[in-house]
Order: structure tokens, then C-alpha cells, then sequence
């Protein structure tokens, strides 16, 4: 609280209340109107204005989404205490303009993000801790699905405006960060807990101060701080249909409480023996049966319910001079059995007919847990800033897949089983400082840097194949590679970020404020990474084939190679090891004009140097010196965004800039990564970065605090567009997935978006409202003929077609009830639904047709109860209506297809139930 002079010693104190609901409100400025006197609503919603005359005096009180109320008279008498305790009622007609925001809560609620959304130049969108506790939310990827043309695809990330994981970036805190995974273009976002999160802030339009890699949008993680004094608990757990209680196989050795949290792996390094560089080494019988930590064996029994828990702990201590110091540290861990099974093929683009015609059972056992710590000081004019995340990634696969590879259509019984165990890591540390250099804000400056390291690893990677004779036997050869085991660390040993930002607000408007401001700054980045691929096979020495158990192979195994039946030696190629090294550094300025009370204006330049330099030896050149593609690029990325006030509730908006798409990492990484079932993903070095040309028209109408209707209309054009290829591998006799440019692209489409209180259609529907928000699309990518010949086979004359990744339309809906049981117990009921329309997965080359990822919708209902302000509970029912995911051969390949049953993937994900219980100390 404010601690002003006590030669006068009258106070008046109070506690400030949602009038509707309420609930005290944090961050509330309550002040002496006409003069400085003021202060906040703390953690409990009191304030006390001290140091006072006796006297009478009018108290203002203002806050984001709530109509500015003011107290005449309130009088002061004797240098004792005056309690006046308010109300305050939302508004529809608050400009931000008026309110003054204290401290992350009061951009929590979803009221403020939609007075921000509204005030904002640019086409922003943001979503707060309140609605995704509401939504029943608990990882960041979840959330930004509740954003206007979002939607998740499982396993591969979020789509924006239909565009998939390619497209997006992330900052956390305004921060570059890298991805853990190098085949995701971002960390997955379903690792970040939303308790960690203050908001979910999502750019569709580009300003100069965001970085150039931008086409779907921007992510940026705005971490809590720890606004009030918290400490909470919260426990869940989940059943989900195709899994719990049912059939699950585990690594044998992996399944003890340190898997159980992610501490696993430690015992599938590479033996020891092979060294730091391939030597075509082969092992001798005592040492292939002494040198390897884990087997193949596997333990079955059946899947328990998935848990889950955190403990988030915060505070926030405040001294004289209205500083304070607040911290956060927040522990989270869940994790989860999944089985997925349904059928896995590609086709033989010579015969027409299935190459490989597999039906595949995963069974699937992850962990995520996240570490945050944050540390704030704040004052007048200094904040400083200390946030530090650790990430960490497990999932357990046992994979089995039966039928029949490389067109070999009578022998049915071929089976493949994948033991494999992915770890990820991500650490960041980040120090930021922002300073008034002026008391008034006039003049002030922002930096911050931040160092991160990731790691990802497939450690011991192994699989066998051949015949199943029954279900528990499994005969096979030691020839062929008919065993495998694969060694893959993706190290990222450094990445290194860095924000300077000066900003200078100049002019002001008829009420007082500054109406114009400057900006001009640097932000840049550097990436190192090193891959590191081995690979082992068996080596037959006897010719022996071997009846193995299925989930016990290693006796017999172990006894074949004592007997010298056979053994491991290495057949690691040249691309064993591979490095990259990216660079982006960058200068800008943004400058904010408030033309008149209806116009504004926003137009900025950004000048940005980036950099790719890739090193690798091709296949079976060990002693080359290594190869160098550098990819160096400086492009000017200009951004206009016009605000034009048409009222005081309707906005009318348009954004025009020129950005980037960079791929993502194993895109252009020069790394063949081959699967058990001869499918293998090639990067191609030589990728370059898409340009694109974004326009964006929006409308958007406020009726009340609490309600929106929008419509977008935008526009791309994209030079050089990035795009998955499905190859026939000569190689492998198997399919090849790699990366490369097309000529050009164009996309266009509307969004359309509303918000509603539907007791505008009846007063019995009060505690009612409505979301809705759908995307449509039309794309057209012309392709190179000369450079993409095998594509232009399979679209014959034509050389034009749907961009890939991109969903002609998509919808997201949700309904909400919102009641009080009794004045301690406070209920939300959502019922949300998505869909994403047909888009293509892969383009398809040799004369077949694209591969097309088919609609899915998924269902979900949500009860929040929050019971005393202390007791959280929260029930869910997900994919209530379980439909098929799948992907096909489109019908248009200009070879003869033989097969009946173009689907090339498909699985269900089942029906998730899930209870968690929270308590707020």
C-alpha cells in the first residue's frame, strides 16, 4: 500500500466488490479524485488512503471492465478511520484510457482482455487465467484453442487460421525461445500448465517489434507473477475409454517410481565399446550380451487411471514508495496411458496396390513435469524480473504392427514390435528490467535476455521383426536387419536471446494522456545444434532363425549370441552427426499515432539479418570434410495496422505487413531418420524461407464488457512456400517424407466471431452465453514443374492446387451456464466443440494423389465449482463423441489404384473422464 507523509493522520478504508458477484477485485485504483492521493486493492481487496485532512472528499474507484464509480462527501473527522466499502457494476462504456492497471490480475479476467482487445491497434487476441479456469483448461495448448481459429491437432500442435505448427512462433515473456523437439516448429504446448500463465496472448497481425517469422501467428506466454498471497493444491485424475483398466505393455525395467515421475533412460546409452565415431565395429558375444542396460523384454498388465498434481505458491510483500517484491514457484507432474491402434499404410506408386498394409497397436505411456520460479521487484519507476522454467518430456512406446511390407500381400502374418523411449528437456532462464527514465513514463526503456538449452533424445530405439506364428510367439531372422536398435540425441546446447526497447510517448489528447508514442529497439537470437544418430544391427553369423516369445525375447535372444548364432555390428552412415547453426538479429521502429479521437495509426519498419549455416558428410563419406549450406538473408518488414473508431463500441481495422516462414528444424536438417516399417524423414538443407504478403480487414462490435461480434477478412501471398513431400524411397523400398519449396501460394478467407449474453433473448436465459468463432479459407499453391517433376506426375497438366497444412474452414463453439448454488458455492458448466475441414497432410508424388487429413470434431463438456473461495473442483468429459482420426489417398492419382480402402491412417482417440480437486490455503 502507499505510505504517505503522517503529519495528517485521517484514513479511509474500505474493501472494493464485483457487485454482481461479489467477489473482491485485486488491483483496483482507488484514489482522492483531483489529486495524487491513491492507492490499490491488495490481495484481499481492502485499500486504506492515509495521511488525510479532516474534511470531505469525493473517492474514484476504477478498473478494467467495470463502469469508474465515484463517492461524493465521504468525510473524514477527528484523524480517525472512514469505512467505505464499494461495489462496482462492469461497463460497456469504459475507454482503458480511464483506468489505471495495477499489477497482472486485472489482465486476467476476461472483461480486461476484452477492453484490451478492443483498445489495441493491432489484431490481437488474448486469453486470461479466469476463462481458461473456467473452460476447465489445465495446459497452455488447450487454451489457445478458446482463441477465434485456433484448433489442436493431436500430436501436431495448434493450427491458426487453418495453417499448421509450421507457421507459428513463440515468445514467453516477448522472448525468443527454441523448440525441444526437432519436429515441432515450437515447444509443445501441452507441457506449460496454465498455472504458470498469467495470459495467453495471440498476434494474427504483424508489428515490427515481433519477430519476422510470422504467418499463422504468434504466441506469446505472459508467466504469473504472483499478484496475492496463494499457496493451492491441485490433485486430478482421469479414465479414458481405450485405455484405463485395459490391456498395456511397458518396457520391462521402467516401470518403478522414478519412471513413474520421468526419471528413465539412464539405462540405454550406447555401449561403450562402439566409441564417439562410427567403425562399422562388430560386437563380440560377451560383449553384445553385457553391454546393453535394457532389452527387449516387455511387461504386460493393464493400464491404471492417468494422475496428475501442483502446487503453485506465491507472494507479494509491500513496502514504503509503493514498492514491493513478489515471488511465484510453482511444481507440476502428470502423466498418462494412452493405446491407439488402427491401421497404418502407403501405397506401391508402381503397381497401384499397398506397399505396406500394416494394422498397429501403440501403447503409449508419457510424463510431463514443469519447475517454475519467478522473482519481481517493482517500484515507481524500476521492475525487475527473474523467471526460470525446467520442462521435462517422457514417453514409454511399445509399438507392434501386423500384416504385411514391401507388397508382399500373402504374408499376412508380418510383425514388427518398436521399443522406443523419448526424452525431452528445456531449460530457460530470463532477466528482464523496464524503466521509467522519466517519473511520467514519458521516456523509458525495456530489456532482457534470456539463455536456453534443450535436449532430445531416443535412446536405444530398438525393434524386431518377423512372422507371428501365435499370439504370444514371434519367428525371425538375423538377416535383413530383422533387429535394430538406434541411438538419436538432438543437443541444444545454446540458445541465446535479446530484447533492448526505447519507447517515448509524446503528445496528448483532449483528456490528458499521452496520445503518441515511439519505439525503437532490437531483438535477435542464436541457436547450436548438434545431432548425434547411431545405428545398430544384427549380424547373422549361423543363419539361424529363432522362435522367440513376443514379450520375452532376451533369453533367447541372449542364448542365440552365446551360441554365435548372430550379433550387433554398427551401420551408422556419413550423416551420423550433423550441425546447425541459426542467427536472427534485427533492428526496428513502431511508431503509435493517435490521429483523432476515432483514428489511430500504427506503422513500423523492421530490418532482420538471419542466418542458417548447416553442416553434414553424405552417406558413406566418413572421411569428407564436412559440407557447408549457408543460408544468409536481410529482409525490410514493413507493418501498418489502422484502428478507425467508428463508435464507442465498433472498431474497424486493417493490417498490412511482409514477414517470414522459417521451417521447422528437422525440415531443412540433413538427418535420415528411418522407422522399423521402412518409412523414412529426410530434411532437406537446401529448403529456403517463405516470404509472405499479409493483408487483414476486421469489423468488430462491443455491445457490453462481456460481449464481442467480429468479422476478418484476410489475404496471403507466400513466395516459396514450405511443403511435406510423400516420396517412394529406392533405398528403403519404403516411403521417403522430406520438405521442399513450391513456387508460390495465395490464401484467402473471413473469420467470424461472437461472444453473447443470451439473456438479450429471454431473462429465463440469464445465465447463458455463447461463443462462437469459424474460419474459411481458399488456397491455391502453384508448384515448380521443373523443379517438382515427381509432383507434376501426379497432377498431370495442372500445375496448381490446395496449399498443404492448410483447413479450407473450422469451427469452435462453446456454450457456458453460470450459477450460485448458495452464496459459497459458485458453478460454470461449458460445453465446447471443435472441427477442422479436410486439408492435405502430404503431397503426393510418382502419379498418386495428396494425402488428406479428414475432418475431426471433437466434444467436450466442462463443471468448474468453485466452493468458499478456498475449494476448487472440476469434472470433464472429453471427445464425447470419439470420432475416427484419419488420413487418405485423395482419388485422383493418375495411376490405376487397385485397393478398395484408400485410408492410409486411422485411430480413435476414446473418451476421457476426468476429476480434479484444488484447495487455495
Amino acid at each position: 500500500m502507499s505510505i504517505l507523509s503522517y503529519a495528517q493522520t485521517g484514513k479511509i478504508s474500505g474493501t472494493v466488490t464485483d457487485k454482481k458477484t461479489g467477489e473482491t477485485l485485486i488491483g483496483v485504483t482507488v484514489k482522492i479524485k483531483g489529486t495524487t492521493k491513491g492507492t490499490s486493492t491488495g490481495a484481499d481487496g481492502k485499500y486504506t488512503i492515509a495521511a488525510l485532512q479532516d474534511g470531505k472528499f469525493i473517492v474514484e474507484a476504477s478498473y478494467v471492465g467495470y463502469a469508474t464509480k465515484e463517492v461524493s462527501a465521504v468525510e473524514v473527522n477527528g484523524g480517525g478511520t472512514t469505512t467505505l466499502n464499494l461495489a462496482l457494476d462492469e461497463s460497456n462504456s469504459q475507454k482503458l484510457a480511464d483506468v489505471q492497471v495495477k499489477g497482472q490480475a486485472s489482465r486476467e479476467t476476461e472483461t480486461a482482455l476484452l477492453s484490451l482487445q478492443k483498445n489495441a491497434i493491432e489484431i490481437k487476441q488474448g486469453i486470461g487465467i479466469q476463462e481458461l479456469s473456467r473452460k476447465g483448461v489445465s495446459d497452455v495448448e488447450e487454451g489457445l484453442t478458446k482463441i477465434t481459429g485456433i484448433t489442436k491437432v493431436d500430436g501436431r500442435g495448434l493450427f491458426v487460421r487453418g495453417l499448421e505448427d509450421r507457421y507459428n512462433n513463440l515468445l514467453i515473456n516477448g522472448l525468443a525461445v527454441p523448440s525441444n523437439n526437432p519436429f515441432k516448429k515450437i515447444v509443445p504446448l501441452d507441457l506449460f500448465p496454465t498455472d504458470i500463465v498469467s495470459v495467453l496472448e495471440t498476434y494474427k497481425t504483424f508489428n515490427a517489434g515481433l519477430y519476422g517469422d510470422f504467418a499463422g501467428g504468434t504466441f506469446n506466454i505472459v508467466t504469473a507473477k504472483g499478484e496475492k498471497a496463494v499457496t493451492k493444491i491441485n490433485i486430478g485424475t482421469s479414465f479414458l475409454s481405450n485405455s484405463s483398466f485395459k490391456k498395456f505393455l511397458r518396457p520391462e525395467g521402467e516401470t518403478s517410481i522414478g519412471d513413474y515421475f520421468g526419471f528413465t533412460g539412464s539405462d540405454r546409452k550406447l555401449p561403450k565399446v562402439f566409441g564417439k565415431a562410427p567403425s562399422a565395429y562388430t560386437m563380440s558375444a560377451s560383449e553384445a550380451n553385457s553391454q546393453f542396460g535394457s532389452g527387449f523384454d516387455v511387461e504386460e498388465g493393464n493400464a491404471p487411471l492417468n494422475t496428475n498434481i501442483g502446487i503453485l505458491h506465491t507472494q507479494k510483500i509491500r513496502f514504503e514508495n509503493n514498492r514491493y517484491f513478489q515471488y511465484l514457484v510453482s511444481v507440476n507432474t502428470d502423466n498418462n496411458f494412452q493405446v491407439r491402434e488402427g491401421v497404418d499404410r502407403f501405397f506401391n506408386t508402381a503397381q497401384g496396390i499397398y506397399d505396406n498394409n500394416l494394422y498397429t497397436t501403440k501403447y503409449r505411456f508419457s510424463t510431463n513435469s514443469s519447475l517454475l520460479g519467478a522473482i519481481n521487484y517493482g517500484s515507481n519507476r524500476l521492475n525487475l524480473n527473474l523467471n526460470a522454467f525446467y520442462l521435462k518430456g517422457t514417453e514409454a512406446m511399445i509399438q507392434d504392427q501386423l500384416g504385411y511390407t514391401n507388397s508382399q500381400a500373402t504374408a499376412t502374418n508380418s510383425f514388427i514390435r518398436l521399443n522406443q523411449l523419448q526424452k525431452t528437456d528445456f531449460f530457460t532462464g530470463q532477466l528482464f528490467a523496464n524503466y521509467k527514465i522519466t517519473a511520467d513514463d514519458t521516456h523509458s526503456v525495456r530489456a532482457g535476455v534470456s539463455y536456453s538449452k534443450t535436449d532430445y533424445q531416443l535412446p536405444d530405439r530398438k525393434s524386431f521383426k518377423g512372422a507371428m506364428l501365435d499370439e504370444n510367439t514371434t519367428s525371425i531372422s538375423y538377416t535383413g536387419n530383422s533387429i535394430t536398435r538406434q541411438y538419436m540425441d538432438f543437443n541444444g546446447d545454446f540458445f541465446g536471446s535479446g530484447l533492448l526497447e526505447y519507447n517515448w510517448k509524446f503528445g496528448e489528447d483532449d483528456n490528458g494522456v499521452k496520445a503518441h508514442k515511439l519505439s525503437v529497439g532490437y531483438n535477435g537470437s542464436f541457436n547450436k545444434i548438434e545431432s548425434n544418430f547411431r545405428f545398430l544391427v544384427s549380424q547373422n553369423l549361423l543363419s539361424n532363425n529363432a522362435t522367440l516369445n513376443t514379450n520375452k525375447p532376451d533369453a533367447t535372444l541372449s542364448e542365440q549370441i552365446a551360441n554365435g548364432g548372430f550379433t550387433y555390428n554398427e551401420g551408422s552412415g556419413a550423416t551420423y552427426i550433423a550441425k546447425m547453426q541459426e542467427s536472427v538479429n534485427a533492428g526496428y521502429a513502431d511508431l503509435s499515432l493517435k490521429i483523432n479521437e476515432k483514428l489511430n495509426l500504427n506503422g513500423g519498419l523492421r530490418i532482420e539479418q538471419s542466418q542458417r549455416i548447416t553442416r553434414f558428410r553424405n552417406p558413406g563419406d566418413f572421411d569428407a570434410p564436412f559440407q557447408k549450406v549457408t543460408k544468409n538473408n536481410t529482409d525490410l518488414l514493413p507493418a501498418v495496422n489502422f484502428k478507425y473508431s467508428v463508435s464507442e463500441k465498433t472498431n474497424l481495422r486493417l493490417s498490412l505487413s511482409k514477414t517470414l516462414t522459417k521451417p521447422v528444424i528437422m525440415e531443412a536438417f540433413p538427418l535420415e531418420f528411418v522407422n522399423p516399417d521402412a518409412t523414412i524423414e529426410n530434411g532437406n538443407p537446401n529448403v529456403v524461407n517463405s516470404q509472405n504478403y499479409n493483408a487483414d480487414l476486421k469489423y468488430e462490435f462491443f455491445p457490453s464488457s462481456t460481449e464481442m461480434f467480429a468479422i476478418t477478412g484476410f489475404a496471403k501471398y507466400l513466395k516459396n512456400p514450405i511443403e511435406r513431400l510423400f516420396l517412394q524411397s529406392a533405398g528403403s523400398g519404403g516411403l521417403a517424407i522430406t520438405y521442399d519449396n513450391s513456387k508460390k501460394a495465395i490464401l484467402y478467407g473471413a473469420e467470424l466471431e461472437f461472444l453473447l449474453q443470451l439473456s438479450r433473448l429471454s431473462e429465463s436465459l440469464s445465465n447463458f452465453s455463447v461463443g462462437f468463432n469459424t474460419s474459411l479459407m481458399y488456397t491455391q499453391t502453384t508448384i515448380d514443374k521443373a523443379k517438382n517433376s515427381a509432383e507434376t506426375a501426379a497432377i498431370g497438366n495442372d500445375n496448381t492446387r490446395r496449399l498443404q497444412g492448410a483447413s479450407p474452414w473450422l469451427i469452435n463453439a462453446d456454450i457456458k451456464h453460470e450459477t450460485d448454488f448458495s452464496k459459497k458455492w459458485k458453478s460454470t458448466m461449458t460445453l465446447a466443440y471443435n472441427i477442422y475441414g479436410e486439408r492435405i497432410y502430404a503431397v503426393g508424388t510418382n502419379g498418386l494423389d495428396n494425402y488428406y487429413e479428414k475432418p475431426f470434431g471433437k466434444l467436450d463438456f466442462i463443471w468448474n465449482n468453485k466452493i468458499s473461495n478456498k475449494w476448487d473442483v472440476k469434472f470433464g468429459v472429453e471427445n464425447i463423441l470419439n470420432p475416427a482420426y484419419k488420413i487418405d489417398l485423395g482419388e485422383k492419382s493418375t495411376v490405376k489404384i487397385y485397393e478398395n480402402d484408400l485410408t492410409v491412417k486411422d485411430y480413435k482417440r476414446g473418451v476421457g473422464v476426468s476429476l480434479g480437486l484444488g484447495y487455495t490455503f
